[in-house]
């Protein structure tokens, strides 16, 4: 092992033992057993050093998600992926703290990866007619609240107490972003459920711009130019908003 993972690795266990998530460059240094120009020469300074911490939990929480194996069903993927997020924040409350703090001015590349496996399973969910959204829009949806109830679980874990708040955070979500047959078609769905914030038929105009253009995105050639192409993208990109 390099100074620099050891380094790295101790920091990392003290961020997680640690009381309030926070570690002094002495505590490290001491337990890395190394001196202080060691740390700053491969890591600059304290700032540094934790968005190395970031980029090693972000690495450690998508090993998973890279070697899964998407189903034929985007929907339930969704609903794992989902579940499976609020479980590593549970399991590395500190870690995960940090990984999301306003501290870390630069979000680390791991980050907008996770953001496009996201969108990846949101765009497979449109191409299936089951999206209601443009699928950049619903995965700003999906992160933006996933990532809000698992930080309220791990940061007041005094008021959040039942954890079965992230279930139901997260199925008020994906009724607002999926049609209303495949809310409909859960197995744990209310009766007369149906997810819909408008009529009928603006969902279903909704979902089939959303369907289309995720169709055409894919699409390896295309009789429309450029021009046309970048138009009628955002066409439809208007309409499933």
């Amino acid at each position: 092992m390099s100074t620099r993972e050891r380094i790295l690795e101790v920091a990392a266990n003290l961020v997680a033992e640690s009381a309030d998530g926070d570690v002094s460059t002495r505590a490290v240094c001491e337990a890395a057993q190394v001196g202080a120009p060691a740390l700053y020469r491969h890591f600059g300074d304290k700032q540094g050093l934790l968005a190395a911490v970031v980029d090693h939990g972000f690495d450690t929480y998508l090993a998973t998600k890279r070697q899964r194996e998407t189903t034929a069903d985007p929907v339930e993927d969704l609903r794992d992926g989902w579940d499976g997020h609020v479980e590593f924040a549970l399991r590395n409350p500190n870690l995960f703290r940090l990984m999301h703090s306003p501290a870390m001015r630069t979000p680390p590349a791991a980050a907008l990866e996770s953001h496009q496996i996201l969108t990846r399973d949101l765009e497979r969910a449109a191409a299936q007619g089951k999206l209601r959204l443009a699928p950049e829009l619903a995965a700003q949806m999906v992160m933006s609240a996933n990532v809000g109830v698992a930080l309220m679980l791990v940061a007041r874990p005094g008021t959040f107490t039942d954890h079965g708040v992230s279930c139901r955070v997260r199925d008020a979500v994906h009724a607002a972003i999926f049609t209303p047959e495949v809310v409909a078609g859960r197995a744990d769905a209310s009766p007369g459920e149906d997810g819909t914030g408008g009529g009928r038929d603006e969902v279903q105009l909704s979902s089939a711009a959303a369907r289309l253009g995720a169709t055409l995105a894919k699409a390896p050639r295309s009789a429309l130019t450029g021009a046309e192409s970048a138009l009628m993208a955002e066409w439809l990109d208007r309409l499933a908003r």
